[in-house]
């Protein structure tokens, strides 16, 4: 598993990522990955989305391997952040990772701790795409 799964983004995710990525003039760690994601993504319409992608405001429950231990989070914009520990920033390296993988897909990340954990994405709970939101 040394390559990344392949990723998939709606149209609108992607318009709405790279103006807030052009707006962000700052740096932030993890501004080089997420502009490496966007490049080698494959944007579909909102209304063509397959159901088990992540997609922007999508409820994502996946496990991190080593420890076993399960997560659910909603992936959001960085302005959607409330101090909840149910919602993940786009700018942040697993929103990152997170974004366009599709259920099942696996990939590396670097742990709190520093070391790097294997993290599966079990289950999609919620995707505006198919829940019709087309234009959210």
């Amino acid at each position: 598993m040394n390559s990344k799964p392949s990723i998939t983004v709606s149209s609108l995710d992607f318009e709405r990522l790279e103006s807030l990525l052009e707006k962000h003039t700052a740096d932030f760690p993890g501004r080089a990955a997420l502009e490496a994601e966007l490049d080698r993504a494959d944007v579909l319409e909102p209304k063509d989305m397959p159901p088990n992608v992540v997609t922007m405001n999508s409820t994502v429950r996946f496990t991190m391997l080593e420890s076993g231990k399960s997560n659910t989070l909603t992936l959001v914009y960085p302005k959607e952040m409330d101090g909840s520990d149910t919602k993940v920033s786009i700018f942040a390296p697993v929103g990152i990772a997170l974004l366009g993988l599709s259920v099942g897909d696996e990939f590396k990340m670097p742990s709190a701790t520093g070391k790097v954990t294997t993290v599966r994405v079990d289950a999609i709970e919620y995707q505006p795409e198919n829940a019709g939101e087309l234009h959210r």
